[in-house]
């Protein structure tokens, strides 16, 4: 008889229906686990102790979205260096292309006459 219960619940947690409180903080197995004596005895503490934790995690969260935004921007501005850079270059190169062919036709000029 025990067993069918717990396959009983053991099915009802992979359909996705919960066997336990919604509210957080009221006694032990609240969110997925005992959470320590505080959480354990339940009542006002367990709740407080509950909305701290909370509280501490979407802090830890929003702090490390912010420290994600500030990497991607500092590679952002560094990947538009490079193509600075790199446009620089090719400029560079392009302005010695064409002197090299003014100077060929220079040279070119001066050779068929000879």
């Amino acid at each position: 008889m025990a067993l069918q219960a717990a396959k009983r619940l053991t099915s009802l947690r992979f359909i996705g229906i919960r066997a336990m409180s919604d509210e957080w903080g009221s006694g032990a197995g609240k969110g997925g686990g005992a959470g320590g004596s505080v959480r354990e005895a339940g009542g006002a503490f367990g709740k407080m102790e509950a909305a701290r934790e909370e509280q501490y995690f979407r802090k830890l969260r929003d702090q490390q979205i912010k420290d994600l935004r500030k990497h991607m921007e500092e590679e952002v501005s560094y990947h538009e260096k490079e193509i600075m850079k790199n446009q620089e270059a090719i400029d560079r190169h392009k302005k010695r292309i064409t002197d090299l062919a003014k100077a060929e036709k220079k040279t070119d000029g001066s050779s068929s006459s000879d």
